[in-house]
């Protein structure tokens, strides 16, 4: 429902614009659900795996092919990821809650115990994850408390069957068409 333009002018007639609460900016957009993803590479000062998990993913062009998503300003994976210079974004199923929130810990060996492949583009492909795409980064536009990234799809393909990883409302679920 939206609001009434009269609402949104003072007694002087001038427009008034809210003032949007973080809390609430957060309650009303976490009723749109998103997919979870995993972005990884193999960072090339250290030789490890490295990676963080995102909801903020989305395709943005078939020609050429391009995704987006957002990573946080304080985010101390990320710079560790875009000096890669190849990442792989795992589509995350259901079944693994359990990785996304290791992955979005800050801090530690964010792959301990995880099993994971390498892509053909180098990057880790986790085991169980339903879809993979080898890709490098484009563009970064500063957005907020966030960077939008935006990244060229080299390769991709499906991985395994089974339902995503859904984020709605604060947790996770599972969706089955």
């Amino acid at each position: 429902m939206s609001t009434p333009v009269a609402e949104l002018r003072g007694h002087d007639g001038a427009k008034r614009i809210p003032t949007v609460h973080g809390h609430h900016f957060r309650n009303v957009l976490g009723r749109f659900a998103t997919g979870v993803v995993a972005i990884t590479a193999i960072d090339p000062e250290t030789g490890k795996a490295c990676g963080l998990a995102a909801n903020s993913f989305t395709s943005v062009s078939l020609d050429p092919p391009l995704v987006a998503f957002c990573v946080a300003h304080t985010s101390t994976s990320w710079p560790r990821l875009k000096a890669a210079g190849s990442l792989c974004v795992n589509v995350l199923a259901e079944h693994q809650q359990q990785i996304c929130a290791q992955l979005a810990t800050t801090g530690g060996d964010k792959f301990a115990g995880l099993s994971w492949t390498r892509s053909p583009g180098g990057g880790p492909v986790l085991d169980g994850a339903l879809a993979w795409l080898d890709c490098t980064v484009e563009n970064e536009h500063v957005a907020g408390d966030h960077v939008i990234v935006v990244a060229k799809v080299h390769q991709l393909d499906k991985h395994e069957d089974g339902g995503p990883l859904v984020f709605f409302r604060g947790g996770y679920g599972r969706f089955h068409a």
